[in-house]
């Protein structure tokens, strides 16, 4: 059903009937559909079907020994079947075979709407469960809708899981979107959906695509509407993420202002530090930039507040150091406790601005208190 139009969908979503329940399996109490999924096998019998079995049974088919159902396809095809069989193995076609016109030992069923072969791929699975890699190919889509309407699990999740696998395409995925909505098949839908929305400009410029639009302006309109939340989600994803990294970078800063006015770095700390000329390479990622701004601190005409830009920064680092500090009383940052004298002075609207920034500073990084702040 790959060149399948938006007419024939309209016309497949009328004719697809509800699928019965699940029916119980008499060996095992399990409904079928269970037992199927979960390999359940009666006590004492084997799950797996030797392969002579299975030859028995595509033999039946292919010779339609003592057959006794005909199958009209489209173009005048037939298919020969057996009514015990396919009766069993698809209770759809078991009501239809109930209510077949018989004449003489056949009954007369019908199968419109898919290619002949496709119904002849369908009848063979109920029978053997097997298939060719090239029949599943071409009618993978075919074979969805027949497992659906005529209630053969298994098949539909072969279907599924092969185009999950490999057959589903930029071609083809509006097409299997719209044939998983009303087959009931919400894994396969969530699929296409993803990829839909992966490859939203190509897909957006494919005949299937152009197909749904016309018949189906409703679920081009949501499908938009994804496309747009998606990009929504993308953009804030980012957006949190430049976040949390801009929150690590200022915490790796406020490590590195400790680390050189406690423990000093290179040719920069305290004044009781005995520096070295072949000192190991510093741990902190931030120290080096740090250490130039600090000189430029130091050595600035203009570091008032408001002054040099650079100086401004220096003034906030050293803000939320003291904000971040669980001992200002013995810290050797410079201002740590004066910039804590300070606090009671400041606007609610700059208290609540400095409190949020440091608690997701410390979100950020999983923990209630920086270890490097903590008193000695």
């Amino acid at each position: 059903m790959a060149n399948m139009d938006g007419k024939s969908l309209l016309s497949c979503k009328k004719s697809i009937p509800i699928p019965p329940p699940s029916r119980q399996s008499a060996a095992t109490g399990y409904p079928c559909e269970y037992v199927v999924m979960n390999n359940l096998a009666p006590r004492g019998r084997s799950s797996r079907v030797p392969t002579a079995t299975k030859d028995l049974w595509e033999r039946l088919f292919n010779e339609g020994y003592k057959a006794d159902v005909r199958i009209n396809t489209d173009n005048g095809g037939i298919v020969y079947a057996h009514s015990n069989i396919i009766g069993m193995a698809s209770p759809v076609l078991g009501g239809m075979l109930k209510q077949a016109n018989r004449s003489k030992r056949w009954r007369s069923i019908s199968i419109f709407g898919v290619p002949h072969d496709a119904v002849r791929v369908f009848i063979r699975f109920l029978y053997s469960s097997c298939y060719e890699n090239e029949e599943m190919k071409e009618f993978v889509l075919h074979l969805l809708v027949l497992s659906h309407v005529y209630a053969v699990p298994h098949l539909k999740r072969e279907c599924e899981q092969k185009l999950e696998l490999g057959l589903l395409t930029i071609d083809n995925v509006v097409d299997v979107f719209q044939l998983a909505l009303l087959c009931d098949a919400p894994r396969l839908s969530l699929v296409c959906h993803r990829k839909i929305l992966k490859n939203f400009k190509t897909v957006s410029e494919s005949e299937g695509w152009k197909a749904m639009k016309q018949s189906h302006p409703i679920l081009e309109k949501e499908l938009l509407e994804s496309m747009i939340e998606e990009e929504n989600s993308k953009k804030e994803r980012i957006r949190k993420m430049n976040e949390k990294e801009v929150y690590l970078q200022l915490y790796d800063a406020m490590e590195a202002l400790v680390h050189i006015c406690r423990d000093g770095c290179r040719t920069i700390g305290p004044h009781d530090k005995d520096f070295k000329a072949n000192q190991q390479p510093c741990r902190y990622t931030s120290c080096k930039g740090l250490e130039l701004l600090v000189r430029h601190f130091a050595g600035c005409k203009l570091r008032a507040p408001g002054g040099c830009a650079h100086c401004k920064r220096m003034w906030q680092l050293l803000e939320l150091h003291s904000r971040l500090c669980a001992d200002p009383n013995s810290c050797r940052v410079p201002l740590c406790r004066n910039f804590r004298q300070r606090l009671a002075k400041q606007s609610k609207k700059d208290e609540i601005r400095w409190t949020i920034l440091v608690e997701k500073i410390l979100k950020t990084r999983g923990i209630g208190i920086a270890p490097c702040f903590r008193p000695l």
